[in-house]
């Protein structure tokens, strides 16, 4: 059987998967990335080592491979070109060579990787134009227009996380002030909530009990969400907006009274409403996309 291996490189850890190519998931791995104390050597064995152990449970080889990461994919491709703050050492590395391959090892970037997952066998299933949101730590962000995943000139197309909604508001990483990712992120929990909560789920938890000052930072939160994902739907004209990313384990807290302010902000014309739909594939979104596109490329 045919297959591909899709290797997602993160933070804390690294994923593959091992996938036919009618979208079958076949394998699944996992291991920690360590990063701050592993690195690139680290790294490139441990994906030739989860690559081998797949090859030898399917009695054969990949027919394509791909890798995604965080960061700006090269133009060619073949590598992450910029990526700050994590990940030291990532940049530049040919995963083609890293990976001892003949055939080229197609590298992008994690989100765009994710929409390309979803898309494949997913929650946008059959879908030709998607918005993606994960909100987690930061809020990633990607868009597939006309069946074509926006890149963009150097890789930034679709980093909604750093669409401003407010010019006079804190800055993100990118420096773009007021950004939803500041508003909505993990990252910014205990700047929103002056100190009262350091993550998501314990203000969420906070919310559901009755707190109103947990309350009112949350579901500003969420109205800050629903003018990005508005926002989106004008700009991009989406057949759906997915949003995944550890925040929606929120659940009814996060998706009612999001589809509330949505209610006020989005433009329907003809009463035509996009929907929003929850991430399928979870966690595992960019390895399978990952795949997906190495197989596109092959």
């Amino acid at each position: 059987m045919t297959w591909a291996g899709g290797i997602d490189l993160g933070g804390t850890n690294l994923k593959a998967v091992a996938v036919s190519g009618d979208g079958t998931v076949l394998q699944r791995a996992s291991r920690a990335t360590d990063d701050g104390t592993a690195g690139v050597d680290d790294w490139t064995t441990a994906a030739r080592a989860t690559i081998g152990e797949f090859a030898e449970r399917q009695g054969a080889g990949p027919g394509a491979v791909g890798v995604c990461a965080p960061g700006l994919a090269a133009a060619d491709g073949r590598s992450i070109a910029h990526l700050p703050g994590k990940l030291a050492g990532l940049t530049g590395i040919d995963w083609t060579r890293a990976l001892g391959r003949e055939a080229g090892v197609p590298v992008l970037n994690d989100a765009h990787a994710a929409i390309l997952g979803e898309a494949w066998i997913g929650a946008a299933k059959g879908r030709r134009h998607v918005v993606m949101l994960t909100l987690g730590t930061g809020v990633g962000g990607a868009v597939i227009s006309d069946g074509r995943l926006l890149r963009g000139a150097i890789g930034r197309a679709g980093h909604i996380g750093h669409m401003s909604l407010d010019p006079e508001g804190a800055v993100s990483i990118t420096g773009m002030p007021g950004a939803i990712e500041v508003m909505i992120g993990d990252c910014s929990v205990a700047a929103r909530t002056e100190g009262r909560f350091s993550n998501t789920a314990a203000l969420v938890v906070a919310h559901r009990a009755g707190d109103a000052g947990a309350t009112r930072v949350w579901l500003k939160s969420v109205r800050a969400l629903a003018c990005a994902v508005g926002s989106c739907i004008n700009l991009f004209d989406p057949e759906v907006v997915v949003i995944g990313g550890g925040i929606v384990q929120a659940g009814d807290a996060l998706f009612l009274p999001l589809e509330t302010e949505l209610a006020r902000v989005e433009w329907r014309p003809g009463g035509h409403r996009v929907p929003v739909a929850v991430a399928a594939l979870g966690e595992w979104a960019r390895a399978i996309g990952a795949a997906h596109h190495a197989l596109l490329s092959s």
